[in-house]
């Protein structure tokens, strides 16, 4: 089964925009309890501010969620790029790179927040899923058009 963006690799990087710019969103939230100090109005799960206010949540004293400001802010301009060069492979090779870059902060932040804090935040679920989101439809771009194999060409073997 191909995905949209393997189907229409035109929309991806409207697709990439759009989902970075909710992403900004919801980093920003987030962001703005920590500068604030204000407390974070939880989604589906009661950890948030848990999770938010643990030392786990800051790296030499700078809260995640401004790097999380700073990761969509670059995948939103990556994006942009992308609508103008849509063809640029080394662009979309880039988002893939730094969605899967995401993808991999995000399963260390799922694996903090249930072994070590035991709280769940739902606004970094939702990143989390953002950010999957966001690697599927780079790689179903460069599947598009054959920039990546998944399979061996017909004339190399593989033993």
């Amino acid at each position: 089964m191909r995905s949209g963006a393997s189907r229409h690799p035109e929309s991806a990087p409207a697709a990439l925009l759009v989902l970075a710019v909710l992403g900004l969103a919801v980093a920003l939230y987030v962001a703005w309890g920590s500068y604030t100090g204000s407390p974070l109005r939880c989604v589906a799960f009661d950890g948030c501010n848990e999770v938010a206010r643990s030392p786990y949540a800051r790296v030499f004293g700078v809260p995640f969620s401004y790097l999380g400001v700073l990761y969509y802010g670059h995948m939103a301009a990556l994006a942009a790029l992308l609508l103008a060069m849509p063809r640029s492979r080394g662009l979309r090779v880039a988002a893939a790179a730094y969605a899967a870059a995401g993808v991999a902060y995000s399963g260390y932040a799922a694996y903090v927040q249930l072994a070590w804090i035991h709280a769940a935040c739902s606004y970094c679920l939702i990143s989390a899923l953002i950010t999957v989101t966001l690697l599927f439809i780079a790689v179903g771009s460069l599947r598009a058009d054959g920039a990546v194999r998944l399979h061996p060409s017909p004339g190399i073997s593989v033993r």
